[in-house]
């Protein structure tokens, strides 16, 4: 297939802000303009083309996906600029007013990017912006774009589902990805064995609401992960983030007894009061979590349990954070993910009352977070003296090797040589001077 006679020799400037899937989807944009003759345009050098795909989870995402929009369009000034992602769906005329931005494309749309930029690029005017927005509302996202890309990583990230259902009363995420859907196992296999003849070893599973996988197609999460298990040449599967509702006892024993899926799990609490849970409208209670991460290690004794934790909300009371904390305390789990509350516009959560102050999220905020510290140093330290696999992954220059044991661990090279995305057997010591990893060298067996 020959490059597009508009985009060919084409300079792009990347910019993903927000989660995994979006650094998913704009790898595979960037692999999809690669094919057309897009080039990325090294540090320093001027690009013709500047994207940016953003994030709108929190006011702090907004106002970081604007300060980058405006960085971009000083840095590269008459390039054409494309604004993508979720806060280009939440408020795509608001996007499309900032000064040099020519295009902003909703979810319907991502698919067509390069359709697009060649059409609007050849209708441009130079020295000029378009200001144009082209975005559906949410209602009527349809569409399912598939990704399974690495950039400049050494793991590759499947995209198996988008949009969510659930509605949980803080959240924009339905508003700005739209009902979940998902591709079919069958393409979905086909992208995890084009990405092992490309040299992958691992595959991190990810999506929305990947635990909803099947809303499409009328098939089940259980039988995704038996046919990617399949999978030759790919050794190593993660799933990125699941609902604790949705982590069936079936998706926890295929993982103990699978080849390639990893002793590792994902699992948003968000809170652990369950007076704040009702207020969130999640899908369980803390009993039901609790039982949830007992059954994970019965079944994997060894797994990395991390947690997702919103401190903050409106009707956390200093009662109820108090009463979430103990809970989380006596937790089994491995790490903390703590995010403060932002107030969305709306969203349901905005007619609760009490409303907790800045100063005091900031507080409660630190102190999971030195729990979450603790309970990452102890679990780590498990491990101090053991032998485990670990995939070895590109480091920037003058950086050690690092890499990540089967059960995530994050390890660094003390003694020995090994190459990027290799597998080895490694022996595990004491913290790095840092603490963010374990010591490791190499062993013979």
């Amino acid at each position: 297939m020959s490059a597009s006679p508009i985009l060919n020799h084409k300079k792009a400037a990347f910019l993903t802000l927000g989660c995994k899937l979006n650094f998913a989807e704009t790898a595979t944009l960037r692999d999809l303009l690669a094919a057309e003759g897009v080039e990325p345009a090294a540090e320093g050098e001027q690009a013709d083309i500047c994207i940016v795909n953003t994030c709108s989870v929190t006011d702090t995402a907004d106002h970081k996906c604007r300060q980058a929009i405006h960085r971009l369009t000083r840095q590269h000034p008459g390039a054409f600029v494309l604004v993508m992602g979720c806060y280009a769906q939440l408020r795509p005329d608001q996007v499309a007013g900032i000064e040099g931005v020519d295009l902003v494309l909703g979810m319907e749309q991502k698919g067509e990017v390069v359709r697009y930029l060649e059409d609007r690029l050849a209708a441009k005017t130079p020295g000029t912006a378009c200001h144009e927005a082209v975005a559906v509302p949410t209602r009527d996202i349809r569409t399912f774009v598939p990704s399974c890309a690495r950039g400049e990583r050494t793991r590759f990230f499947l995209k198996v589902q988008d949009g969510c259902d659930y509605y949980c009363t803080y959240c924009t995420i339905p508003y700005a990805r739209g009902r979940s859907r998902n591709g079919s196992i069958d393409s979905l296999v086909s992208q995890a064995r084009q990405a092992a003849a490309r040299g992958g070893r691992e595959i991190v599973i990810t999506g929305v609401n990947i635990g909803d996988f099947g809303r499409s197609t009328g098939e089940r999460f259980i039988d995704l992960l038996r046919a990617l298990d399949g999978v030759a040449g790919i050794e190593r599967y993660r799933i990125s983030s699941i609902e604790p509702n949705l982590l069936t006892d079936e998706v926890i024993d295929f993982c103990a007894a699978s080849r390639a899926f990893m002793p590792h799990f994902h699992l948003p609490l968000q809170s652990g009061c369950d007076d704040v849970l009702r207020l969130m409208r999640r899908r369980y209670d803390t009993d039901f979590f609790a039982r949830k991460v007992e059954r994970v290690r019965e079944a994997l004794p060894d797994a990395f349990i991390g947690v997702d934790v919103i401190v903050g909300t409106r009707g956390e009371t200093q009662e109820y954070f108090d009463r979430g904390y103990r809970f989380i305390e006596g937790l089994d789990v491995s790490q903390l993910h703590v995010f403060s509350y932002s107030e969305r516009p709306g969203t349901k959560a905005l007619s609760i009352p009490h409303t907790v102050s800045p100063a005091e999220k900031h507080a409660r905020s630190q102190r999971l977070i030195g729990l979450s510290e603790r309970k990452r140093r102890d679990f780590y330290l498990r491990f101090a003296g053991s032998v485990r696999p670990v995939l070895w992954e590109h480091s920037k220059a003058g950086q050690p090797l690092h890499g990540f044991t089967d059960n995530y661990l994050r390890v660094e090279l003390a003694d020995g040589h090994a190459a990027d995305n290799t597998l080895t057997q490694a022996r595990l010591d004491g913290f790095t001077p840092d603490g963010s990893a374990l010591r490791a060298s190499l062993t013979q067996d």
